[in-house]
């Protein structure tokens, strides 16, 4: 009884200390950048935000080049229509 006990509380702290992926990065429409650092943010959803954001520590906002992310690798993308050989 007090091995399997002990068997389970070791699996469990295991299981709570396991490494886990990363979180997935931010890939909204507008980005920052901050003066003084190599640091790029693209986490805002208007430029608005993302001014307000570097207002108080310096930064540029601009848009981002990637925005709307592509599909992951290996979706498959949708065919275009195959029009019929009679029409020109």
């Amino acid at each position: 009884m007090r091995i399997s006990a002990f068997v389970a509380l070791t699996l469990t702290a295991v299981a709570a200390f396991a490494p886990r992926p990363a979180t997935a990065a931010y890939d909204l429409p507008w980005c920052a950048q901050y003066y003084y650092s190599n640091i790029y943010s693209c986490a805002f959803t208007s430029f608005q935000q993302c001014m307000a954001t570097v207002s108080g520590v310096g930064g540029l906002c601009m848009q981002n080049y990637r925005y709307p992310p592509q599909p992951p690798y290996g979706e498959p993308r949708r065919a275009k229509p195959h029009r019929a050989s009679g029409y020109h």
